[in-house]
């Protein structure tokens, strides 16, 4: 069967505590794994290497349910290569969180009455390096609470020595082929942060604003337009209209009168504009909003910024010096009062960009930046997924990723920031700019007029090199060499757009067209039990921490992977979490029971014609769930290969196996040292399935039961091949006599320990071997003398006589249920007259009759339920 099997393990103990208790077993054994070295990988091992790198968390974080969800799966796949035999890394590290970073030593200085340029930049830069020695990182304890099995020797951290190296080579390329630009144009701008953001650090909200209609010129020769922000019109160069619009082709190549300043601005004629939307007239405000960027510059006009970088009005005039949303309502105000307002709609409700840091609303503002020319980068990350060099998990995900790589637009790649990855251009006295690359001397001095760029790195930038500048690129490094490519990129499907496809550009463009991973495996995100989105506004944020508290680790663990279906949302809630932890207890209960009773996996497996039936068929089971589990790993069905093996454990090994053997062994002799090598076999292969989603519960199990080092370093159990079809008929007719005896009795009122007189008559049937253990099973005595058979049921060719006199009321329980039939047939009779009444049909919703449907069904069901309880009850 196994190897562990041959090997000759000494004896093992059997003196389990008589309940598992996660918070004496978690943090000692993970730590024994860690000092031990089993999470270590070799780059100079001649075994195939097998590589995930962990998408960084944020050096600020801290571990929430979506961390734990994909780090229990990266966890189980890293797990399971190791145990096939693969050079296993699971790599860990973590990410600057530039403008994250940035706010928390920023609010420090505040509590301290300063702010960053009263230290000044070094100074500064300093104290978030101290921070973080300090204060950043907490994630990385947490993980080990969880039992992260990653390689701690190799984390790295995107502003370490290296991956600074690594960060200003590649820019330094990408800046010599000419992928790299600076130039002037529309970005996300949060005036508190004080930077550029990305898109995925804009967080949209529906917001209750006001929609104002505006009417630009006078008479026939006027427009109306419509805005949600009117204090841009100060801005404004243009108003544009679709040029097959007849209400405004007069007016195309005109000027007309901007209200509220002393400017006349172009009517352009632009196909953008949609003549079915509104009154089919827009401004264009092109340094403030990007399409009307795009509008300026096919027509070619001026763009004026109106605010500064704290979102403050600098045009001269009445609104100098005012907040943008206090000039919004003066803009208003001065429009009513010259009777410019045409319409007015408050509250009005729209989607608002928000800075997800700091809940700041988003100013699209122009700006100069730094820019990567993306067309050819994204078309190389298109091409390796359409020629199958990456595959996409699940499949019907790469839409998703083609609609955002085959549209990419070019992405800016400076913040105004301090904390991060600094651009390495420097501008001479004479209007020189030089790219500096990690070898080469800055060009000149401060004091011969050389300054360098004072932007930083977008922290994508530097997190977009991850798969290979952890590995020690831009040296051709061991690790390089051994890990690269990745084989699994696990992450969520909301980034796919903003780290994914940045990763597979940068990938193949330093790697020379080798692939970051071989398979992105993309999950969805963990919501309540209700299916909604977990927010602190909602109240229904979940710490990870309390529940493995509470329940211990592999319970949340094990709930997380029996959720995670590819691609799909996770629900979960603390039932789940508890439940879970029951079926912890329910595998050191089943393992403790089977060690007091002798089992073993001391010697060979017993040939199969010593096998009982029982044994045959739990090994036949085993086998098809060896091969069951192994397929569900290999297309990342974490939630079927879970659910595949809870109810493989649970139903069949503990609630069947052991039960069906219990009076083997209690007979003693040959056949039970075979069920106990059997019961010894089935723990060891199971418990080794189980390991790299609950590793804690199984590794203590498992050590016990076998005597052997850790599973972290044990073999993957392999699919023996053994399979029984006769065997599995077999206890599939015993396991309709026990349910259907069991739903009986149910039906009767008996309690489940409560023994009954029973003749079995299973002559000539494959039963006839288990009497025994149906009898245990069921609570059935010796039918024994007077006895008297009142309740008679034909099942699987067999027959089970009950003598059911003095144990139940016999007319009391007919009378309960003639009751309950009676009720049943009212149901049915009120039901089948309004499905019979045409007028009700006719006005009726689908769903209030697609209910009484059901009703009338359900009776149906009650009736013969019951009809036939009554047949089986002795006659009063």
């Amino acid at each position: 069967m196994t190897e562990n099997a041959q090997q000759q393990p000494p004896a093992p103990a059997t003196d389990l505590p008589t309940q598992y208790a996660p918070a004496d077993v978690e943090g000692a054994l993970y730590e024994r794994w860690v000092e031990r070295g089993y999470f270590a990988a070799d780059a100079k091992s001649d075994k195939p290497a097998y590589t995930i790198v962990i998408p960084p968390p944020n050096v600020t974080g801290s571990l929430h349910l979506g961390h734990a969800f994909q780090h229990t799966l990266m966890d189980a796949l890293t797990r399971r290569k190791r145990m096939q035999g693969y050079e296993s890394l699971w790599l860990p590290g973590m990410d600057h969180a530039g403008i994250a970073t940035q706010n928390k030593v920023e609010q420090q200085l505040a509590e301290e009455g300063k702010s960053r340029h009263d230290l000044g930049r070094e100074e500064f830069v300093e104290r978030v390096w101290q921070w973080k020695q300090e204060y950043g990182g907490k994630i990385l304890g947490q993980m080990r609470r969880l039992g992260d099995g990653v390689d701690w020797d190799r984390e790295r951290f995107t502003m370490d020595e290296g991956l600074s190296k690594a960060v200003q080579t590649i820019f330094k390329r990408l800046y010599d082929d000419e992928l790299i630009y600076r130039a002037e144009r529309i970005i996300n701008w949060c005036p508190r942060c004080l930077t550029a953001i990305s898109d995925i650090e804009v967080e949209h909200q529906e917001d209750a604003g006001e929609l104002v209609s505006i009417r630009y010129g006078e008479g026939d020769d006027s427009v109306v337009v419509a805005t949600t922000r009117a204090e841009t019109m100060l801005g404004d160069t243009a108003v544009a209209v679709h040029p097959d619009d007849e209400r405004y082709r007069h007016l195309i190549g005109k000027l007309i009168k901007l209200p509220l300043t002393d400017r006349s601005i172009p009517v352009v004629a632009d196909t953008h504009v949609d003549p079915e939307f509104g009154t089919g007239a827009v401004k264009v405000t092109p340094a403030h909003d990007p399409n009307d960027f795009a509008i300026g510059q096919r027509h070619d006009l001026p763009s004026m910024t109106i605010m500064d970088e704290h979102g403050v009005i600098t045009v001269h005039g009445p609104f100098l010096g005012q907040d943008r949303f206090e000039a919004r309502d003066a803009v208003v105000g001065a429009l009513r009062s010259q009777g410019r307002i045409v319409a007015e709609k408050r509250p009005y409700t729209h989607s608002v960009g928000h800075c997800s840091r700091c809940r700041t609303t988003v100013e699209p503002r122009l700006s100069m930046q730094w820019w990567v020319k993306v067309a050819p980068l994204a078309k190389a990350a298109g091409d390796a997924v359409r020629d199958g060099r990456v595959k996409i998990h699940p499949e019907d995900m790469s839409k998703r990723y083609f609609d955002w790589v085959d549209n990419m637009y070019d992405w800016c790649i400076s913040r105004q920031l301090w904390w991060g990855h600094r651009i390495p251009v420097w501008y001479g006295p004479n209007g020189e700019t030089v790219c500096v690359g990690p070898d080469d001397q800055p060009p000149g001095t401060e004091a011969e007029g050389w300054t360098q760029d004072t932007d930083v790195l977008d922290t994508w930038f530097s997190s977009g090199l991850w798969p290979f500048s952890t590995l020690g690129w831009p040296e051709q490094t061991e690790d390089l060499r051994k890990f690269y490519s990745t084989d699994v990129l696990l992450t969520g499907h909301d980034i796919i757009f903003f780290w994914v496809a940045r990763m597979m550009m940068f990938g193949l463009y330093a790697m020379d067209g080798e692939v970051p991973f071989k398979t992105i495996a993309l999950t969805g995100l963990v919501r309540d039990e209700r299916g909604k989105k977990m927010s602190k506004s909602f109240g229904n944020v979940v710490d990870p921490l309390d529940w493995m508290d509470k329940y211990g680790s592999d319970a949340l663990r094990f709930t997380l992977a029996r959720g995670a279906n590819p691609g799909t949302d996770v629900p979960i809630g603390e039932d789940w979490v508890q439940a879970s932890r029951n079926f912890a207890n329910k595998i050191w209960n089943a393992t403790r029971f089977a060690l007091m009773n002798g089992a073993t996996v001391q010697g060979p497996l017993p040939e199969a014609s010593k096998l009982s039936a029982t044994d045959r068929w739990i090994l036949a089971r085993l086998g098809e769930t060896v091969e069951q589990v192994d397929a569900y790993y290999e297309d990342f069905q974490f939630a079927k290969l879970s659910d595949a093996l809870f109810h493989f454990a649970w139903d069949e090994v503990f609630d069947w196996y052991v039960e069906l053997s219990k009076t083997t062994f209690q007979a003693g002799g040959e056949a039970a040292q075979v069920s106990q090598r059997v019961l010894g076999e089935v723990l060891d292969v199971t418990l080794r399935l189980l390991h790299p989603v609950i590793p804690f519960v199984t590794d203590t199990l498992w050590t016990t039961l076998t005597g052997g080092e850790s599973l972290v370093i044990a073999d993957w159990p392999e699919d023996s091949g053994f399979r029984d079809d006769a065997a599995e008929r077999e206890i599939e007719l015993v396991q309709r006599v026990v349910t259907e005896v069991r739903r009986f009795r149910a039906d009767q009122g008996l309690q489940p320990g409560q023994r009954v007189p029973a003749r079995l008559t299973l002559d000539g049937t494959a039963l006839a071997p288990h009497e025994a253990a149906i009898r245990q099973l069921l609570r059935l005595q010796p039918e024994g003398e007077g006895f008297s058979a009142t309740a008679t049921l034909p099942v699987a060719g067999a027959e089970v006589a009950l003598d059911l006199s003095g144990v139940i009321d016999v007319v009391a329980e007919r009378k309960r249920l003639a009751k309950d039939l009676a009720a049943a047939e009212k149901e049915k009779a009120q039901a089948t007259a309004k499905l019979g009444n045409e007028a009700f049909l006719a006005k009726a919703p689908d769903q209030v009759v697609d209910k009484i449907r059901g009703r009338l069904a359900k009776a149906d069901e009650d009736i013969a339920r019951i009809a036939a309880q009554l047949e089986r009850l002795p006659k009063a």
